[in-house]
């Protein structure tokens, strides 16, 4: 089994673990704690980054479709939310480096594009966008011959899954009202994916004819049969995260009525007291 190695994503990673790093010193001098669930959620983040970049994914993502697919999978759908829970507030406030937070406080214009970017009726319609038009075939097939747009489809990929994540997770604390609406907002992103993976299970033909429909196949698959693999792997993720997040935030809004509950029952002990 082959295995890729890239020193350029290995520093930029090692660059981005020390600002993390850098930002917990900073909090903690303020006298500020970080749970370590969060931060064990940025390390798991990376790992996923790591692996997805490095490793025998990355060594066959030319050669076997179900090893790109995954690759994008675990670069972007399931690193992104782990990355913004692990850089919720307060250290998203200090993880930048200091001239990329200047260039935001003196540079309104880019605050603004980037309030509205993460908007859930900007975010949805993004992400979707962005997994359909790179699986368009032109672009899907360049981007395994270029490699800068290589580089390029997976960064969109990975910012299309952080914007699409940021108003569900509120990695800035500022909370939207009410939880269920995640669940519907979420669904719409996995159910977009899910079509798409059911594209490549039920083709009749081979898609990516140039890419993946002849040469010699690793691993004894056949391109039907890795096609089907690379479709299935995106919809059986869609599925956990659609039942993840069924369970979760019906959880959190259940907790929400309870503490609601518990404050007016509070209020109305209080106004009931006579003075």
């Amino acid at each position: 089994m082959r295995v890729a190695f890239d020193p350029v994503v290995l520093l930029l990673l090692a660059g981005v673990c020390w600002l993390y790093l850098r930002a917990l010193r900073i909090v903690r001098r303020r006298g500020l704690t970080i749970g370590r669930g969060q931060q064990a959620c940025w390390w798991i983040g990376i790992a996923l980054v790591t692996v997805a970049l490095n490793g025998p994914l990355d060594a066959y993502d030319s050669e076997l479709m179900s090893a790109h697919m995954a690759q994008h999978l675990l670069l972007g759908d399931i690193a992104a939310p782990f990355l913004l829970a692990g850089l919720r507030a307060p250290l998203l406030l200090f993880w930048p480096p200091r001239p990329a937070l200047v260039l935001l406080a003196r540079q309104r214009w880019l605050r603004r594009i980037f309030r509205t970017l993460r908007q859930p009726l900007v975010a949805l319609p993004l992400y979707v966008l962005t997994i359909w038009v790179w699986h368009y075939g032109v672009l899907f097939e360049g981007a395994l011959r270029h490699p800068l747009l290589h580089v390029l489809q997976h960064e969109s990929f990975l910012a299309a899954n952080l914007l699409l994540w940021w108003p569900v997770l509120e990695p800035q604390k500022r909370r939207m009202p009410g939880q269920l609406w995640k669940i519907g907002y979420i669904f719409a992103a996995r159910m977009s994916s899910m079509f798409l993976g059911m594209i490549f299970v039920f083709a009749r033909g081979v898609l990516y004819e140039g890419a993946y429909g002849s040469g010699e196949r690793p691993l004894g698959y056949s391109p039907r049969g890795d096609q089907g693999t690379a479709g299935g792997l995106m919809m059986v993720l869609d599925i956990v995260v659609i039942m993840a997040t069924l369970t979760w935030f019906f959880w959190k809004a259940s907790q929400e009525e309870d503490r609601d509950q518990e404050a007016a029952a509070q209020s109305g002990a209080r106004s009931a007291t006579p003075i």
